[in-house]
């Protein structure tokens, strides 16, 4: 039922194409390994096979392929796992499927997009949080610095003033960080820096 509620959903989207949907892992993942489709998007819990071998496995054959994983079972450390691996999206299926909707827009135009509904140790609530995996931050302590802000929501002339920067260095650096981390716009700059754990949800 949640495959055909996807399907209906993504049948909406501009310029997106299903071209196979699958009830079991194992003949999706021949499928993707066949026909080498731009973007999978897989179950982690799937009847025959996990969902986490099928992305380790696409990853290690079709290493441009864009992979979004949803779950029914998130916890804390999944989004880290699923980061080292090398996915490009997760989102929690008892979010709203707008959530999904936004998840494939977003990594299908490059970016990154993480999100589930798991209680932080020692916190309380159930409002969204990410799990800070222990990443590699491919960064400078001034690139950390102005990745902060940019994820703050602050645009390059504020940044320059407040950094005592030329408006032109904090645009460079801002270019040598989105280079760095591999990503395109500021959305997907603010979700990485929220997984590198720079900044709190």
């Amino acid at each position: 039922m949640f495959r055909q509620l996807i399907l209906l959903t993504l049948g909406k989207v501009k310029d997106l194409q299903v071209i196979g949907e699958f009830g079991l892992g194992k003949p999706g993942l021949e499928f993707c390994l066949r026909e080498k489709p731009d973007m999978l998007v897989v179950d982690l819990m799937l009847p025959d096979i996990n969902g986490m071998e099928i992305a380790r496995e696409v990853r290690r054959a079709v290493p441009e392929m864009k992979i979004l994983v949803i779950t029914a079972h998130p916890s804390e450390r999944l989004p880290a796992d699923l980061m080292l691996l090398g996915v490009n999206g997760y989102v929690d299926k008892t979010e709203p499927i707008e959530y999904v909707l936004s998840a494939v827009e977003t990594v299908r135009s490059g970016g990154m997009f993480f999100a589930s509904r798991v209680r932080a140790k020692g916190g309380s609530g159930s409002g969204l949080t990410a799990s800070r995996p222990p990443l590699q931050i491919p960064l400078t302590e001034r690139e950390q610095e102005i990745a902060r802000l940019v994820a703050a929501g602050q645009m390059s002339k504020e940044i320059a003033a407040k950094l005592n920067l030329s408006v032109r260095t904090v645009e460079k650096h801002r270019a040598n960080i989105m280079e760095k981390i591999g990503v395109r716009e500021v959305a997907s700059l603010t979700r990485w820096c929220i997984q590198a754990g720079l900044v709190d949800t």
